[in-house]
């Protein structure tokens, strides 16, 4: 018994303590902002070198001959045409004609 009632006890503080809330204090005052410090000076800009000549540019070489374009050799002549063969004689069979597509 004694712990329900320490349990019910505990329970009732906790329940009471979330309905108080107080306002919140004012504010403190601001702190002072720092100075900013002096800003250096840039220094001088050297002088570009002036710049070089552009050397002569040299001379072409001559150009060679072409040299001669040979003979073609002379064409052989055709070999001599052979003689057809005998023509054959023909079956008395049935001949089919058929046409051209």
């Amino acid at each position: 018994m004694n712990y329900s009632n320490l349990i019910v006890a505990t329970l009732t503080t906790l329940a009471l303590s979330a309905c108080f809330t107080l306002p919140a204090g004012p504010a403190g005052p601001q702190g002072a902002t720092g100075h900013t410090g002096a800003t250096g000076n840039t220094g001088n800009t050297g002088y570009t070198g002036a710049t070089g000549d552009t050397g002569a540019s040299g001379g072409t070489g001559a150009t060679g001959n072409t040299g001669a374009t040979g003979d073609t050799g002379a064409t052989g002549n055709t070999g001599a045409r052979g003689n057809t063969g005998a023509k054959g004689t023909t079956t008395g069979g049935t001949v089919v004609i058929v046409p051209p597509r």
